[in-house]
This record gives C-alpha cells, structure tokens and sequence, in this order.
C-alpha cells in the first residue's frame, strides 16, 4: 500500500505542474493592473506625472516581482529584445511590439525610444520660471505644459508613421507658439531634443530591417515570475532569505486587491465553517442515504421504494436557491415560525464574556440547522440512487445466492457481505468533499450570510479580486488529487480483494 501511495504521489508532480501553470497563467492574463488594483494612492490620467506616486508604484511593482522575466524561457524572434517585459505600461508595450513588427531593427527602434524617454523625462521635470508666468499667466503657463506633457505621452503609444509625424509637428508649433519666452520658455528644452527625436524617427524607418522577424530566437531566464510565484524570492528548497513572498509551495498566494490583506490570512479564516458544513452535510447524508438504498434495494419493487424515489427527486429537482428561501419564510419568520435565526452563525452582538465552548456551541447550534438542511438535501437522492443500483448488482450475485442458501439471515447477507462491496460508487462520490470545502456553497453561504468560502470566492468575483480566485483554483486543483487518493485507499479498506501491492 506505501509502494502505491508513493507511485501515485509521483505520479501527482506533474498534474500540479499543470495546475500551477494555468492558474499562474491566469493570474498574468488578468485583467487590470496588479500595481492599480492594489496602491491606493492616486490614480492619475495617461500623461500627467506625479514623481512621489511614480516612485511608490514602482517599488511595489519590484515587490511583487513583476519587472522579471514572465517564465523560464521565451520563444520570440530576433527582432525582439530580451527586456521587453521590463516596458511596464501595457500601451507603451503595445506601441513598441507594433513597431518592431513594422520595422524589424532593435537598435534603431531603442534609439527612438531613448530619444523619446530622454523628452519625457525632460517634461516631467519642467518647472516655469517667473518670467514665463509673468508673461502668460499660470494658468496658461500650466496648460501649455500639461498639453505637451500629453503630447509626448501620446507620441511613446503610437506606432504608425502617420500619427507619429503628425505628433512630431505638433509639438513644433507649441515650441514655436512660445518662442517669444526664449529660454523662459518651459518648452525650450524641445529646441535640441525634438530634431534628434526626429532625426531618430527617420533612421528607424530607414533601417528597417523586417527579415527579422521570421527569425525563431529563444531566450532562456533563471530567475523570472513563475518560478518565484512557486519558491518565493528566498532559497528556492528552504525558504530562507524571502522578502516579498515565500511562495504558493508554502502558502503564499500573495495579496488580496480587495482587502489588501494576505489571501491565506482570508483562506484561514474562511475555510473552518465551509469545511465544517461539507463535512457534517457528508455525514448526514451518507447517514441518510445509505440506509434508504439499501431498503429500496432489499424492498424492490415496493410501496417504500417507489414512494422514496418520488420524494427524494422531488427534492433533488428542488433548486437550493428556492429551498433556502422556503426555509427562511417558515422557519425564521416572525409570522410563521420565529425557530431558528435568518442570519450569521452566532449573535451579532458575539458571544457573552467568559462563555465556556459548550455553551458557545449551544449559542451556535440554531444558527446551523437550515443552512445544514440545504447543504444536505439534494445530497440525498443521487446518494440513495447510487447505494440502490449498486446494491441491486451486487445482491443479484452469486456469492450473495450462496450465502442465501446456507441459511444466513437476511442481515447478515446484507450488512456483512454484500454492503462493503456496494459502497464502491459511493466512495468515488465520497473524493468530491475536499474541492468542495475549498469551494464551499456560494448560493448557501450568501443567502445565510455564513463566513465561508462560498462568501469569499462571491465578493472575489464581484469585486475582481483575482489573486483570491486563483487561490480557490489552484486549492481546488490539489484537493481533488488528495480527494482521488484517499478514494483509492479506501477501496481497499471496504473490499478485500482490491490490492495495490502488486
């Protein structure tokens, strides 16, 4: 049985492989900002400059990783530079894999975009001297700025011929616009910088060089997102030395952008009550179900039978939805039945002060009993259905006619030799239980206001918050291979001719 569980465990390595690559996929491809989402400075538009706000985005960028290399390695052509992924506006970034497809040269395409990040940073450290106040106003001294500043913003996102001149000559008519200032001029600086930005434009278009971009090149990276997404950013086998992350491998699944807290923080938090419901609703109805297939079975054919079948897929057909709210109207409604509490799954006001856990469990029980009944209802007839068929096939055997014939009493012949054989289906529905925890009930948990998963991965989606559902897909992805696992071990525990040492 070890050599098994070993050989399946191994078996496991790459099935996580693929899990982790396509949550890690997702969570790239999403959409948004990781850097937006979670600085809650201000947002300021395309093309207007706040130094202080820049700085602060860009260290929080380096803490979460994302000015390395996306993966191990990257299938590109020669064209294509191997710092691209270090162009963090996705415009920008848009704008120069646009070129490089038009034009093909790397090296004059960089000296276009040097001679465009030499303006920018000229612009964004422009401050007007008195003179050009004096002169113009503030107001207009400002909005002449702000407009040039937008300008060449506009001019780093594009990437056809035509828009590019067109933005090249407006920004020599607002030089010229203020050529009375002379060097007051705010925008004087564009008297040497705009003839070399041009004069780069021109060689970029010159040297074109688009045979290059039929040319495969693949570049390799040691240290990139993925692998410190899955290690962290400390030793990659012990953890020791992270700063930023330690990795999902050891439950850092990053920042929640809803709660700014840390997503494992809002698991373990959330996890314990969907856990809780999955586990008794299993309980109750394998404890339920397991007797009623067995009847329906050993009565085929008769009034119970036929009578459990019909009201148990009258609730199976029961949307959840329905049931909830059927509940609450009768049971936690001061008009009908004021018996069990709507909401929560104790006081709003908390427990009292020095209250011993039995008496908290008191206190919570009636907040539990109707949430219990919807997560267990629709449970009961495929359950019983399942426990009956099985049942059928395996009583119709021969070894169940034998023991019949040797005088065994019906209980025996059930119970004893028949039920551990028939348990089989429903110890595969039985693996499901752990992805469930993880992914809880959202219509139960919403309606009922519990504090699980289910609400968890509700507001994640509302709310976009995606490291969160990452976190339920990669979990969920893990506890089905730990659910397949323990399914196949316990095959082996109810039926004795299943073996796994060979």
């Amino acid at each position: 049985m070890l050599k098994y569980i070993s050989k399946r465990i191994f078996v496991f390595i790459p099935t996580l492989f693929v899990i982790s690559l396509m949550a890690f996929v997702i969570s790239i491809n999403s959409p948004g900002d990781p850097v937006e989402s979670l600085y809650s400075g201000v947002k300021e538009k395309p093309g207007t400059f706040n130094a202080n706000t820049s700085h602060e985005k860009q260290l929080l960028r380096h803490r979460l990783g994302l000015d390395l290399p996306v993966f191990y390695f990257t299938i590109g052509s020669l064209a294509s530079p191997d710092t691209i992924y270090k162009v963090f506006d996705s415009n920008k970034k848009n704008a120069i894999e646009r070129l490089i497809d038009q034009y093909g040269n790397w090296n004059s395409i960089n000296a276009w975009l040097k001679a465009l990040e030499s303006i920018t940073k000229k612009i964004n450290s422009v401050a007007p001297d008195s003179v050009a106040y004096a002169q113009q106003g503030i107001e207009i001294t400002n909005q002449h700025v702000d407009e040039a500043r937008q300008e060449i913003y506009a001019l780093s996102v594009c990437y056809e011929e035509v828009v590019i001149s067109s933005k090249l000559s407006k920004l020599q008519k607002m030089m010229a616009a203020e050529s009375s200032l002379g060097n007051h001029s705010p925008l004087y600086f564009l008297h040497k910088a705009l003839p070399s930005c041009r004069q780069s434009f021109e060689d970029m278009k010159v040297n074109s060089s688009q045979w290059k971009n039929w040319i495969p090149c693949i570049r390799f990276y040691g240290y990139n997102q993925y692998h410190r997404w899955i290690f962290g950013d400390g030793n990659w086998l012990t953890g020791k030395g992270w700063g930023n992350t330690e990795g999902i491998i050891r439950g850092d699944f990053g920042t929640s952008f809803a709660t700014k807290q840390a997503v494992t923080k809002t698991i373990t938090r959330a996890i314990p009550w969907s856990l809780f419901f999955t586990i008794m609703s299993v309980f109750l109805a394998y404890l339920i179900s397991i007797p009623i297939g067995i009847r329906a079975a050993e009565k085929r054919g008769s009034v119970f039978d036929h009578g459990s079948s019909v009201v148990l897929f009258m609730l199976y057909s029961t949307a959840i939805f329905f049931m909830a709210t059927l509940l609450l109207l009768l049971f936690a409604n001061p008009a009908v039945f004021n018996i069990f509490p709507a909401n929560g799954v104790k006081p709003a006001t908390g427990y009292p002060d020095g209250i011993s856990l039995w008496g908290k469990f008191k206190i919570t029980l009636p907040y539990l009993i109707l949430p219990l009944a919807c997560y267990t209802y629709s449970s009961f007839a495929f359950l019983s259905r399942t426990m009956r068929v099985s049942m059928l096939e395996v009583i119709s055997q021969d070894y169940i006619r034998t023991a019949k014939a040797k005088g065994l009493s019906n209980y025996l012949v059930i119970y004893k030799h028949a039920l551990r054989n028939a348990l089989l289906p429903i110890i595969t529905v039985f693996a499901n239980i752990f992805p469930a925890a993880v992914g809880g009930a959202v219509i139960i948990e919403v309606i009922f206001g519990i504090p699980g998963m289910g609400q968890e991965i509700f507001q994640a989606i509302s709310s976009k918050d995606y490291p969160m559902i990452v976190c339920v897909f990669s979990l969920s992805g893990f506890l089905t291979l730990i659910g397949y696992l323990v399914a196949d071990i316990l095959y082996a525990v109810v039926d004795p001719r299943i073996t796994y040492s060979k």
